[in-house]
């Protein structure tokens, strides 16, 4: 076994012979995946597993902390001290042995198993023979980093939590974010600032507010090593509400060397563990049509405060993606950052002027943020078929992009998949993302790009009042003399921003209307994107005479049969 297919096929197969009927479909990840994580650490420690013992049972009683020692030692950041692994561990005295492995572990390791709260599963494997099984299962795996790379590892992870997930009916998007995706993500993100990105001694920073198993991070970073700069220093950072998932995602930083201690648990919303710090890149997939309503008064809270990261406003609480948005954009360096983001179609267009949807986007638009929106193709993930988009940010757009926004109509992109994985029946191939960032960075109109000015997206929501009347038809007016507006004859128009309302209500009001007046101070802006509208082939109508023409060649081919039927 060496695909990341024929491995999770494997341990896939191992809930079968293991786990079924003692534990529910939906816990199977709770009990596999920790022990995927161990014995990927045993593998990557066997060489110097003996020696760390020795280390550790030579100066324990010598020294406080004999960490440093054993860490210099052995060339890695972490380690465990005990005399057993899953390979040596015997049948006998199990539970015995098996925590004495488990507590061997230097403390970062400890405190990532900690995260998987393993105490139930294990006692019951335990109460019901099944733990050995279990063991004796994973020893057959070869996870070590000479026939596994860090790269196949994040796709075996992600291969199993695909399958828990649609197991456990996890909302769409959550957990994982197909590689395809990722990669043109990253490639839209990062292709545009090679400027940024080239040359010696460069240090550059990546954060992902959801970062899951760390997939979208190390695919980031390993874009722009192998199509940028081998050399630069990419400090890699994250946040994640799972704890599961989390704990994946740190044992993954800390076996490929990168500092585990910048991944943090829990919600971004409502307990920001990044207060204050910011980043050049960030990137993420935030969980599609979320509720908040459990963060919803420490966000609402947050809201309130002026220099908060939600002052603007804030999206109904059946959708939280916005959010997300928002406290990116409150993590934007000064001298410029970029942000990629992939959301549904709802943060385009949900809500009227005047929502919180509609503030955010036009707080975002209006600021010149806003740099690109590229359409995916449905179908492209694993948990919903839904279309999906990628938002591009940039807080210091090139001078051409200044006052514009770009469209990428990506949707006929994609080759369909032999076999569909879940909702997953379309895969976006390596020619078509290079098709989808070459259109990107050529920023000229297309087939499949559009570029609008800001204003284009924005209207005026104007009131159109007409006068209250009495049975006789007069008109009521109040003690100042005008004219009592009736309520239920009220309307609202949405005039363009590129159109003098003044005009508009003049010309295409008013003949209608004669009685009609606007309420300008109601007047509200708003702003939304429809994708439909701008790459939908409207087709002319035909004149009165081509129709007129037709009617009479028609007439003469029946031989007078047409004109009997219009008189019947």
């Amino acid at each position: 076994m060496s695909t990341h297919q024929e491995i999770s096929s494997f341990i896939w197969n191992v809930c079968d012979d293991v786990l079924r009927g003692l534990f529910k479909q939906h816990e199977y990840g709770d009990v596999i995946l920790p022990f995927v994580v161990l014995r990927r650490l045993d593998c990557v420690l066997e060489p110097q597993k003996e020696q760390a013992h020795k280390l550790y049972e030579e100066y324990k009683d010598k020294i406080d902390d004999p960490s440093p020692i054993i860490k210099n030692a052995i060339k890695h950041s972490f380690y465990n001290y005990s005399k057993y692994d899953l390979s040596s561990l015997p049948s006998n005295s199990l539970k015995l042995n098996f925590d004495n492995y488990l507590n061997g572990y230097s403390k970062n390791v400890s405190d990532i198993l900690e995260k998987f709260q393993l105490e139930k599963p294990i006692e019951k494997l335990l109460r019901n023979n099944r733990l050995y099984l279990l063991i004796s299962k994973f020893k057959e795996v070869d996870l070590h980093p000479e026939i596994i790379s860090n790269h196949t590892m994040g796709q075996i992870f992600e291969e199993l939590l695909r399958k828990f997930s649609e197991m456990s009916n996890e909302t769409s998007g959550e957990h994982y974010t197909p590689r395809d995706v990722v990669k043109l993500l990253v490639g839209l993100t990062f292709s545009e600032n090679k400027s940024d990105l080239e040359g010696e001694g460069k240090i550059r920073s990546i954060f992902d507010p959801c970062c899951g198993t760390g997939g979208m991070l190390t695919i980031g970073k390993e874009w722009i090593q192998e199509n940028i700069n081998p050399n630069i220093d990419i400090k890699l950072s994250g946040q994640e509400l799972n704890p599961q998932t989390y704990a994946i995602c740190k044992s993954d930083m800390l076996i490929t060397g990168e500092n585990p201690e910048n991944i943090h648990l829990g919600s971004s919303l409502s307990d920001d563990q990044l207060q204050g710090k910011t980043f050049d890149y960030m990137i993420t997939n935030p969980p599609f049509g979320v509720s908040w309503k459990s963060e919803q008064e420490q966000v609402k809270k947050e809201a309130q405060n002026p220099q908060g990261r939600f002052s603007v406003g804030t999206p109904r609480s059946s959708d939280g993606s916005l959010l997300f948005l928002q406290h990116m954009i409150s993590k934007m360096e000064e001298k410029g950052s970029r942000i990629g983001v992939v959301f549904n179609g709802s943060p385009l267009f949900t809500g009227d002027a005047g929502s919180g949807e509609s503030e955010i986007r036009k707080w975002i638009i209006e600021n010149d943020w806003l740099e690109a929106i590229v359409a995916l193709p449905d179908q492209l993930f694993f948990n919903t078929g839904i279309s999906t988009y990628i938002w591009i940010v940039n807080n210091k757009k090139r001078k051409e992009r200044k006052g514009y926004v770009q469209l990428i109509n990506a949707t006929d992109l994609h080759h369909s998949m032999k076999k569909s994985l879940g909702d997953k029946r379309k895969v976006i191939s390596d020619a078509q993302r290079d098709e989808i960032i070459a259109t990107y960075l050529d920023f000229k109109d297309s087939d499949i790009c559009k570029i609008y000015p800001n204003t284009y997206f924005g209207y005026n929501k104007v009131t159109i009042e007409q006068p209250l009347v009495d049975e006789d038809g007069e008109v009521i007016r109040n003690k100042q003399g005008e004219p009592k507006p009736n309520s239920k004859l009220r309307d609202y128009e949405r005039i363009p921003l590129t159109v003098d309302v003044d005009s508009y209500f003049d010309e295409e009001v008013q003949p209608h209307l004669p009685q009609a007046w606007m309420d300008r101070a109601k007047d509200k802006v708003g702003y939304e994107i429809n994708f439909t509208r701008y790459f939908y082939e409207y087709k002319p109508l035909r004149s009165l005479k081509d129709i007129t023409d037709d009617l009479l060649e028609l007439e003469k081919e029946s031989d007078g049969l047409f004109q009997q039927i219009l008189e019947k």
